[in-house]
C-alpha cells in the first residue's frame, strides 16, 4: 500500500506540479463545488450561471493570484455575491 502511494506521489509531481493551469482550474472546481453547496443548487446549475456571465475565466481562473491566498469559503462568498450582482444588472 505504501509503495503504491508513493507511486501516486511521484506521478502527481510529475504531471500536476509546475502546471500553473491545473492548480487554476482545480481552484474553480472547488470553489464551484464549495459555491453550489451553500446556495444548495446543483454544480452544473452554478456552473452554467456562471459560465453566461463569464466569470469562471474573468474571476477565478483570471484572478487565480489573488484568490488562491484566500479561504475556500470567501472564494465562495465572493463569486456568489459577484453572480448576483451581474445577474441582477442583467435584469435591469
Amino acid at each position: 500500500m505504501e509503495k503504491k502511494f508513493l507511486l501516486f506521489l511521484r506521478n502527481k509531481e510529475k504531471t500536476m506540479d509546475n502546471n500553473p493551469e491545473y492548480d487554476k482550474i482545480h481552484l474553480a472546481i472547488m470553489a464551484i463545488d464549495k459555491a453550489a453547496r451553500k446556495m444548495n443548487v446543483p454544480k452544473t446549475e452554478l456552473y452554467d450561471r456562471l459560465n453566461k456571465q463569464n466569470l469562471v475565466h474573468d474571476r477565478l481562473i483570471g484572478m487565480y493570484d489573488v484568490l488562491h491566498t484566500q479561504s475556500l469559503d470567501f472564494v465562495a462568498d465572493d463569486i456568489i455575491e459577484t453572480l448576483n450582482n451581474y445577474e441582477s444588472e442583467c435584469s435591469l
